[in-house]
């Protein structure tokens, strides 16, 4: 639930059932396997075939593609419970998978959206999006992976790095260079297939956090995919998409933020009132009530923004400044919050089987992923 119980008006009936199924689904079949997750570094299949069956995979995709035909107010929903319930292993895949999916909806062929979103809805294929590479990563203009045109392929040559779901995916949204010569212009989408002769999974590489969702290398040495691999059938659009659907996920990303700020003050409240310390309860103290009725607040500031930034989305007004901000500010708050809340764990804080020191670590890659902080304030001064 939300703090203090706080509804906001684009949650009806109908995303309050999604959102009780998504906290039915995470008890049942997420958290129980979670420990074992962390260990191998990334989830079993059968875990998103399952969330696909149930439609909480892609809520917000069109029915005709195996969605469940919802706006981004229920994809809000199914993340701000997955967070609230301290998934950390399936719902970073999920939000890539889902993004990934968005692009194929929006830009996608009328082939492309027919063969590929079925299987991605119902948790058969797991996607992934191939954008950084070992060279940088928020300067896609000048990417180093090549698609060139030969006969009726291309040839992709190159490597991707911090890949989400790398190691799984079946299909991959992979940014290329398709004219080498151009900047913006010269970067095309692939729809690229896992399958293809010549791809290469590297290493799961060892993160801070969210150790139950696997991050890894990608090599391409001279992958041939057909002409119509290219995401909406014609080269050079990349760029102007990816631009233009990364406020997407830096929404999205705002919505996981607030919710991990809301679980972060719930769980350091309960420990404060069951932690006894100089004969008395820690909530007793003074200096705690202070922390945490600050902690509250600024939760509920999120909590706030957030739910204007659904709004937004739902009504498609959205933009990327309003989207920036989301993405700066509850990234840096939530990371605040939880280290704040941390202390007040003490020594058990420090440890990772306490839910707060999860979230203490799996909380640093926010201002990082779906473009650096230091991108989002720039964008937002350009508008100045």
């Amino acid at each position: 639930m939300f703090i203090e119980k706080v509804r906001p008006r684009w949650y009806t009936e109908e995303i309050e059932a999604l959102a009780d199924l998504a906290r039915r689904f995470c008890a049942e079949e997420i958290l129980p396997n979670q420990e074992r997750w962390f260990v191998e570094g990334a989830t079993d299949r059968e875990v998103w075939r399952k969330a696909g069956e149930l439609g909480i995979l892609l809520p917000d995709i069109a029915t005709e593609y195996g969605g469940s035909g919802g706006t981004f107010a229920h994809e809000a929903a199914v993340a701000h419970e997955l967070c609230l319930a301290g998934d950390t292993s399936l719902r970073p895949g999920k939000q890539i998978h889902v993004i990934a999916a968005h692009y194929i909806e929006r830009y996608g062929t009328p082939a492309q959206r027919q063969k590929y979103l079925p299987l991605l809805a119902s948790g058969q294929w797991i996607a992934a999006m191939g954008m950084t590479e070992p060279g940088g990563g928020t300067d896609l203009q000048n990417m180093r992976t090549r698609a060139l045109r030969s006969g009726d392929d291309y040839v992709i040559t190159g490597a991707k790095t911090f890949i989400t779901n790398g190691s799984i995916a079946d299909l991959i949204v992979l940014a290329v260079k398709t004219d080498p010569a151009q900047k913006a212009k010269g970067v095309s989408l692939v729809l690229f297939e896992t399958k293809t002769p010549g791809f290469r999974v590297g290493r799961r590489l060892k993160k801070v956090g969210l150790h139950g969702s696997d991050t890894c290398e990608l090599f391409f040495d001279e992958c041939r995919v057909p002409a119509d691999a290219i995401l909406g059938g014609r080269e050079g659009q990349g760029f102007a998409q990816m631009m233009q659907d990364l406020t997407y996920e830096r929404a999205l990303v705002g919505v996981n933020c607030a919710a991990v700020m809301e679980h972060a003050y719930a769980v350091t409240v309960e420990h404060a009132k069951t932690r006894d310390i100089f004969d008395k309860r820690l909530l007793d103290l003074q200096h705690i009530r202070f922390e945490l009725a600050e902690v509250k607040t600024v939760a509920l500031i999120a909590r706030v923004f957030v739910d204007f930034i659904v709004e937004r989305m739902v009504a498609g007004t959205i933009d990327t400044e309003l989207a920036s901000m989301t993405k700066w500010w509850t990234s840096d708050r939530q990371c605040e919050v939880v280290s704040r809340c941390l202390q007040l764990f003490g020594g058990h804080g420090y440890m990772l089987e306490y839910p707060i020191g999860r979230m203490f670590v799996d909380a640093r890659i926010e201002p990082i992923y779906g473009g650096a902080n230091e991108l989002m304030k720039d964008l937002i001064g350009r508008q100045l």
